[in-house]
């Protein structure tokens, strides 16, 4: 935790550079985490819940992303009204009223996600689900209520050293204005590209390995996986694990004997009987680690032989089997799961902008940066990670966060552009969204992709390549997808986007042209 709150004060110091204003956020969003560890306790404790650490862990670095996403959003929107206002209040009703939607609706798409997992299989991935969702819950609860109690009750002078006044300059855009110039001018050059790139990184993905053995599971070898190199050197590579077989006892001789000739297996022996002497065990010894991708085509064979003797109702267990039921457990989920996601995420993003183009579009490109994510994270875990291989349940909570989560700056972007379309017409719509809203969500990116790096640097390869593939998935929506392909493809698209809301049969526009260097103001 300690790391994660000091990397968000940093990239908070540095985005408003103030000694001050910092604070606030900070403090707003570390209360909102331990309300949450405190409501997760509870429901664990009086609801049933399930609660791992893995889900404590990664409960703390969610609240802080997400939270400070939307700390910077709505901060963002009171600077601009306080340049407007003269009364803090109305200025914060002003921020309130424009940025709640596009806040609400994105942690409702968090929550969302991270409740379709609870019809997930695996218990450590459908517990994730509900603790994620009371974690942005609390997050969102107190970015929309204590902290924007805390700013107008501290003031405009929270902002020193740049304390915005009514009428004064408002913060330049110059660079994002800049961007908007150039995409403008070409816009299908620009989707085009950045799609092809994406596309290319998604290639990589097809490399990746799932499911690392036992001594995968670790970055630094621990005692255990030394102890097992060192048995598998002197005995056959299973001893240390062997596979478990529960039998009907009448039936112990045809099991045993149906065992010993299954191939891969080493050894068979009678590990004792019930108290009723109804069932017997049967300890069944592997010629691989029982860690190994060949160990689990045995537990299959093995399955296939005992199951097939008459009247033996036998049931084949131990780690093997385990791993081999995790593996199967998690890619029944990943079919389950990623299509509801897909399909709640949908429904939100058509409620909130009014349309069925635009939302398609969207999810399309989310779809997209999540296979180049996949890619990139991989070359970065196989390279200087040094991580041989993802964790099963790895791609799905990738996933559920990337597209969760990344949507999240679509819809900062396109809820924006909806606002000013209405006003003044898709393209100017288009290229005053992403020019005022480019600075904030740049800046959100970085703090989200900032907070899960801090799961690579621990010694767990799930923790390690789950922080890996979401900073940088993050860090693609961010300055790709958000900055350059929607903008481009809204911009091609004209407003068919809006399709079929009333935006996209709008009174033509006068046309639109940014020059290179204008300001935020000069494009109003």
């Amino acid at each position: 935790m300690l790391a994660t709150v000091a990397v968000v004060t940093v990239l908070l110091l540095l985005t408003y550079r103030s000694p001050i204003i910092w604070i606030l956020p900070l403090l707003s969003v570390a209360l909102a985490s331990q309300v949450a560890n405190a409501f997760i306790y509870l429901l664990g404790k009086h609801a049933g819940m399930p609660v791992d650490g893995m889900g404590a862990g990664i409960l703390t670095v969610l609240v802080f992303g997400v939270g400070t996403d939307y700390t910077l959003l709505l901060i963002a929107r009171y600077r601009e009204e306080l340049h407007e206002h003269a009364d803090r209040h109305e200025a914060m009703a002003a921020a309130l009223r424009r940025s709640r939607g596009a806040i609400v609706a994105s942690a409702a798409t968090v929550i969302a996600g991270m409740l379709c997992l609870l019809v997930a299989d695996i218990n450590s991935s459908r517990g994730l689900g509900g603790v994620g969702a009371v974690g942005v819950l609390c997050g969102l609860a107190a970015m929309i209520t204590l902290l924007p109690a805390l700013l107008v009750v501290f003031g405009r002078w929270i902002f020193w050293p740049f304390v915005p006044r009514p009428g004064g300059p408002a913060r330049q855009g110059r660079v994002w204005a800049g961007v908007a110039a150039s995409i403008s001018a070409r816009p299908r050059t620009y989707w085009i590209a950045t799609a092809a790139g994406l596309a290319g990184l998604g290639l990589i993905a097809g490399t990746l390995r799932i499911g690392p053995s036992q001594a995968e599971m670790f970055r630094t070898e621990p005692e255990s996986v030394a102890g097992q190199r060192l048995v598998a050197a002197h005995y056959p590579a299973g001893s240390s694990a062997p596979a478990d077989v529960i039998a009907a006892a009448a039936a112990a001789g045809p099991v045993m004997d149906a065992a010993r000739s299954t191939p891969g297996v080493a050894a068979v022996q009678e590990g004792g009987r019930s108290r009723d002497g109804a069932l017997v065990q049967v300890s069944v010894t592997l010629r691989d680690a029982a860690d190994s991708a060949a160990a689990e085509r045995t537990v299959e064979r093995l399955r296939g032989a005992v199951h097939a003797v008459e009247g033996a109702n036998a049931v084949v267990g131990g780690p093997t089997a385990e791993a081999l039921d995790g593996s199967e457990g998690a890619s029944r989920d990943r079919l389950l799961v990623i299509p509801l996601v897909l399909l709640v995420v949908l429904a939100i993003l058509i409620l909130l902008l009014r349309a069925v183009t635009a939302p398609v579009l969207l999810l399309g490109t989310i779809v997209l940066s999540y296979f180049a994510a996949l890619g990139a994270a991989w070359l970065l875990l196989k390279g200087p990670l040094g991580v041989d291989a993802l964790d099963n349940s790895t791609p799905l909570l990738g996933f559920i966060f990337l597209v969760a989560l990344g949507i999240d700056y679509n819809i900062f972007l396109m809820h924006r552009v909806r606002q000013e379309a209405l006003a003044s017409g898709h393209r100017t719509g288009v290229l005053r969204g992403l020019t005022t809203t480019g600075g904030v969500i740049t800046s959100a990116g970085l703090v989200l992709a900032a907070t899960f790096s801090v799961l690579m640097n621990l010694p767990i390869t799930f923790m390690a390549g789950l922080g890996a593939l979401v900073a940088v998935g993050v860090l693609l929506d961010t300055f790709i997808v958000r900055s350059l392909l929607v903008p481009a493809l809204a911009l091609d698209a004209g407003p068919r986007i809006w399709w079929p809301g009333r935006l996209a049969h709008p009174a033509a526009p006068a046309p639109v042209t940014i020059p290179y260097g204008a300001s935020t103001e000069e494009i109003r």
